[in-house]
């Protein structure tokens, strides 16, 4: 049986499908069926350029940025009804105001000639002569995967269309199956193990009602939807992907003039947190939560042989969040293995500086902690099980041990208050050396599979398909209700003056982050402080007193005062330490900017300066303090900043 996987648009470009390459590699060590992979994302980039002012940044905008707009599923709807002017003018009504008049112009523009691609790919496959085709639809491939296989099934009525990936999963699988009959087969759930069975089924004539979580077309023709497995894939059974041909292609497209490709590996499955505290806004894993992670071995093993196999050392591991056990297990091995890795992973934001060093050297030096808010309260709301000070430490730390930390910045939850925010809001000029969140504030959307979807007593009633399926799907709202992944609900927590408030914040603190500057130099006896951050007017500062000292210490990690009284007096015995004048030095310290508080915490923002410069030249000071004392502490530290 020979079987065409097939990549549409909007699927990334400088990523290799890791749902082909599993399925890829299924098909071949689990049947006796050989699989092919169509990197039509990259045929798109070539045939759009070929006629169209098209660029690598239109392709990024379509793919991800417009995602809860649905632009990119909107284009493509015009060749799933064979209609060019496929409701133009509800997407005009919908996105004035929304799009920039050159992003109209060009969602108009594509969606008028994408047929042609669509007619084009369909007779490529149809050339290829597969007895199946498997399409994969995630984010916003869904229209263009089902005109393909429209388009296939058109031509060539006996080739088997099957789709699958996380826009099918659980009920989307059924309604995308019942309300599109060219689409003989929908997969749902972890394909690896149900697409092999299907392919087998068919090859042998064996039964389909058999198949985990299989949609199939009864005998009267009507679908059926069998029942999803209630247990997830063991961690053991699920296979490395086969990327051949991927790279390749890339190297001869347009696209190989746009991306610095990556290589998709895949340590676990599920969350380990959101087995006991499932985000509220989350909705990622879908039909399973359960974690499951690849034994140390074999995850190592994976990487290197990725690795070493295309010549590739940026990696994106797709994981919701890091396996805590890889970091004494795998990630020693990477960083002895001599291979300078370059990789992205999540990770819960709670970790500390050491793991996040090592994080570091093993090369995983993008991480995405899930942050989403430096409230303590919103934090809460959202079940995150952090507080809005480790989310300010990882920040800081992350800067320290070199991680870009890539984050939200979420509103919008039900209790949540203005008076949650405007703390935040007041501090946030004091965060601008650290990195900001990728954009403004967003509120947040409600997700299938997520809390807030299924407990409406948490805040959220007479939820509605996201307007964009509406004037993209010819289909009831009935049956977009199992379509939909993103749904319209009326907005709760803060109001608009807020969302400015915040959104004017964010925005000033991506504006000043790249010259902005706060270290610190622990010299034993005293701590040097240098600032460069346009909201204060100091450059340098120098802690002498031992009380002060101390409590820099300290607040590395989060302190109440009471707190951190008891320590300074257990840490200065014979001095009197109160916690009248502890409270009123953490105040001053948050006027100059030099500790983050919120929910009776506090934590020094200062990374750990790694400038040799500035140690010499403290010795040099020194060495010329007696010709010429300074009359204040602070003075010295600003007249050695100058040369720094």
């Amino acid at each position: 049986m020979r079987v065409l996987l097939v990549n549409m648009p909007w699927s990334p470009i400088d990523l290799p499908s890791l749902a082909l390459g599993i399925l890829r590699r299924s098909v071949d060590e689990r049947t006796s069926g050989r699989a092919d992979v169509l990197h039509a994302n990259l045929e798109f980039t070539d045939w759009i350029t070929r006629r169209t002012e098209f660029t690598a940044d239109d392709y990024q905008y379509y793919a991800l940025s417009s995602y809860f707009m649905g632009c990119g599923d909107w284009v493509f709807s015009s060749a799933l009804y064979d209609d060019p002017e496929w409701r133009v003018a509800e997407f005009t009504a919908s996105m004035r105001g929304k799009l920039r008049d050159e992003r109209m112009q060009m969602s108009k523009e594509l969606h008028r000639v994408v047929p042609e691609f669509v007619q084009e790919t369909a007779e490529r496959i149809v050339a290829a002569g597969p007895d199946v085709v498997g399409f994969t639809s995630t984010f916003q491939q869904n229209t263009a995967a089902l005109a393909a296989a429209k388009y296939v099934k058109r031509l060539a009525p006996h080739i088997r269309t099957v789709m699958g990936g996380a826009n099918c999963d659980a009920e989307q699988g059924h309604a995308t199956h019942r309300n599109f009959p060219f689409v003989d087969f929908v997969v749902r759930g972890e394909g690896e193990a149900a697409f092999p069975q299907l392919l087998t089924a068919l090859d042998a004539g064996g039964d389909l009602s058999a198949v985990p979580g299989l949609c199939h077309r009864g005998a009267d023709g009507e679908s059926v939807a069998n029942p999803m497995s209630t247990r997830p894939l063991p961690p053991a059974t699920i296979l490395p992907p086969d990327y051949r041909g991927y790279f390749e292609r890339l190297a001869s497209s347009v696209a190989r003039n746009w991306v610095e490709p990556k290589l998709v590996v895949e340590g676990a499955r599920g969350c380990w947190w959101g087995e006991k505290h499932h985000c509220t806004f989350c909705g990622l894993n879908g039909s399973f939560m359960q974690f499951r992670s690849k034994s140390p071995e074999t995850f190592y093993e994976e990487i290197m042989d990725l690795a070493r196999r295309h010549r590739v050392l940026d990696m994106y591991l797709v994981d919701n969040i890091l396996d805590m056990g890889y970091l004494t297990t795998v990630l020693p091995r990477i960083i002895d293995s001599g291979y300078d890795l370059r990789m992205h992973i999540e990770i819960k934001a709670n970790m500390r500086r050491p793991q996040l060093r090592t994080l570091a050297q093993a090369g995983m030096i993008y991480v995405q902690p899930g942050i989403e808010s430096l409230n303590s309260r919103v934090l809460d709301l959202m079940d995150k099980g952090v507080s809005g000070c480790q989310n300010v430490r990882m920040l800081r730390d992350g800067a320290e041990t070199g991680l870009s930390v890539s984050w939200n910045y979420l509103h919008g939850f039900p209790g949540e208050s203005a008076t949650d925010y405007e703390p935040v809001i007041a501090q946030i000029p004091a965060l601008e050396h650290l990195d900001p969140p990728v954009d403004l504030s967003a509120r947040i959307a409600i997700e299938r599979f997520s809390p807030y979807f299924n407990r409406p007593e948490l805040g959220f009633t007479g939820l509605r398909p996201e307007e964009h399926y509406r004037f993209t799907y010819d289909l009831p709202e009935s049956e977009l209700l199992d379509m939909a992944y993103v749904f319209e609900a009326p907005e709760r927590g803060i109001t608009k003056p807020t969302v400015t408030a915040l959104n004017e914040a964010l925005a000033a603190w991506k504006k000043h982050h790249a010259d902005s500057r706060l270290t610190h130099a622990d010299l034993g006896d005293r701590i040097v402080l240098v600032s460069r951050r346009h909201a204060f007017d100091w450059g340098a500062l120098e802690l002498t007193a031992p009380t002060e000292i101390a409590a820099f210490r300290l607040l590395d990690q989060p302190h109440a005062p009471a707190a951190l009284t008891r320590k300074l007096a257990a840490r200065l015995p014979g001095q009197t330490v109160d916690e009248a004048a502890v409270h009123a030095l953490l105040q001053h310290w948050v006027t100059l900017g030099l500790v983050f508080t919120d929910g009776g915490q506090y934590v020094h923002l200062a990374p750990a300066a790694v400038n040799e410069d500035l140690l010499r030249l403290d010795f040099m000071r020194h060495t010329h303090a007696a010709a010429a004392p300074p009359e204040r502490p602070d003075d010295a530290a600003r007249a050695l900043v100058a040369h720094v």
